[in-house]
């Protein structure tokens, strides 16, 4: 099943009706709001927020609202983005449900480094973790 990107500056359906046990942070998610690409991306590394939303929601808040463009989503709760501000500029990174982080090559000699094409080639032919766990 190959997978079609947003055009630029779209949401997915999902974006802005999250379910609550997917959206772990007190204060609520805005859908609505405005993107803002000019901030940098919060993160350089990996983050797994599932225990300790509560004193991280602003950092929650900014990695969903800065410094990325959406390419994407595979369930209701994940979303891929291309980071366009910070450190990791020129990434493809996963937005899940209790953790953020870069893509890496789902090829037997992962890349740290994967790039865009790397990651779209892999998405298209449902080469990844992610596609034994696709919704439909």
């Amino acid at each position: 099943m190959a997978h079609a990107l947003l055009p630029l500056g779209g949401f997915p359906e999902n974006w802005q009706s999250w379910k609550a046990d997917c959206w772990l942070s007190p204060e609520p998610f805005d859908g609505t709001a405005v993107r803002r690409f000019t901030e940098p991306f919060p993160l350089e590394e990996e983050w797994q927020w599932e225990y300790d939303h509560d004193e991280h929601s602003p950092l929650l808040h900014g990695i969903y609202q800065h410094g990325s463009v959406l390419l994407g989503g595979n369930r209701d709760c994940e979303f891929w983005v291309l980071v366009v501000t910070g450190p990791p500029r020129g990434r493809v990174w996963w937005l899940g449900d209790g953790c953020v982080a870069p893509y890496a090559d789902a090829g037997e000699d992962s890349d740290p480094e994967a790039d865009f094409v790397a990651w779209f080639q892999d998405w298209q032919a449902d080469r990844g973790w992610w596609s034994e766990h696709l919704d439909g």
